[in-house]
C-alpha cells in the first residue's frame, strides 16, 4: 500500500459489505476501482457498531439481513480480486475477529488479497502484545484512529505501531457529520500536521462534498467517505453512472 500513497489528494471510500444486496459488493468496488479511487474500504457489518452513524448502521443492519457473513465477504474479495488490485481495508470491530477466530481470520485475509484492517474498539497494548507480529509476518496494515482529545503521547505510541496510514477522526463523533469543517477542526489539523508523523494520514467523519475534501487535502495525505456515499448508492438503480457522478462531484465538483 505504500505506492499509493507516493500522491496526494488520495481517496478512500467506504462501502458496506452486501448492501444494498448481498452480492453487489463486487460490482461496486469494481465501478469504484474504474473511477481511480485510492484505497477501497469494506465494512464487515456488525450488530453492534461503536463509530457509526444511522447511514452506516442502517446498512449494516440491511447487510446482515441479507445473509452477509465474514466468510461470504472473503468470497467477494476473492473475486474482486480477479480483476483489480486495488488497496483494500477491512473495517470491523474486535469481537468479529474473536468470533471467527483471530490468528485464522488474519491468514485467511492474507490469502484473498486484503491489505489492511481497521479495528476502531481493539486496544493497541493488546493490539502490540499479541497480534502485531502476526500482522506484520504477514505483511498486513493495521491502521489506528486519533482522534481531537488524543494526547501528543498517544498520537506518537500510535505513529509508532501504525502501518499504512493514521485515520484521523475529524471530530469527537460518529460517522455521517454533513456539517462544513470548523476552525476548531482545522486548528486540530494543524496541530498533527506540525507532529511531522511518519505515516501518512487521512481524514475521515464528515467528508462529504468537495469542499470538505479539499480541506481534508490541505492538511493530511487525503481523505475517507462513508455515509455520503452510502446513501447514494442506497437510492441507485445504476451503480455505473452513479458512482461515475460522485467520484466527479468529489474530484471535481
Amino acid at each position: 500500500m505504500k505506492n499509493t500513497f507516493k500522491k496526494n489528494n488520495i481517496l478512500n471510500i467506504y462501502i458496506t459489505a452486501g448492501f444494498p444486496k448481498l452480492n453487489d459488493t463486487v460490482e461496486i468496488v469494481n465501478e469504484l476501482a474504474k473511477n481511480n479511487v485510492d484505497i477501497i474500504e469494506i465494512g464487515m457489518p456488525f450488530s453492534d457498531p461503536l463509530a457509526d452513524g444511522p447511514t452506516i448502521q442502517n446498512s449494516s443492519k440491511k447487510a446482515i439481513e441479507n445473509g452477509i457473513t465474514i466468510t461470504k465477504i472473503f468470497e467477494q474479495i476473492k473475486e474482486i480480486r480477479k480483476s483489480t488490485d486495488i488497496p483494500i481495508l477491512l473495517m470491523g470491530y474486535y469481537n468479529q475477529l474473536l468470533q471467527y477466530g483471530t490468528e485464522k481470520f488474519f491468514n485467511k485475509a492474507k490469502e484473498v488479497g486484503v491489505n489492511g484492517f481497521i479495528i476502531p474498539d481493539l486496544p493497541l497494548d493488546i493490539y502490540q502484545k499479541k497480534l502485531q507480529t502476526l500482522v506484520n509476518n504477514l505483511g498486513l496494515n493495521m491502521i489506528f484512529l486519533i482522534t481531537p482529545q488524543t494526547t501528543n503521547e498517544r498520537i506518537m505510541a500510535i505513529d509508532n505501531t501504525t502501518s499504512g496510514f493514521i485515520y484521523v477522526v475529524s471530530s469527537y463523533s460518529i460517522t455521517g457529520g454533513s456539517n462544513e469543517i470548523s476552525k476548531k477542526q482545522i486548528n486540530y489539523f494543524e496541530r498533527i500536521k506540525k507532529m511531522n508523523l511518519k505515516n501518512p494520514t487521512l481524514i475521515g467523519f464528515g467528508i462529504h462534498n468537495k469542499k470538505t475534501f479539499d480541506t481534508a487535502c490541505k492538511y493530511t495525505n487525503g481523505a475517507i467517505i462513508g455515509s455520503a456515499f452510502i446513501k447514494e448508492i442506497g437510492k441507485s438503480g445504476d451503480y455505473q453512472k452513479t458512482i461515475s457522478n460522485f467520484i466527479k462531484n468529489i474530484r471535481k465538483g
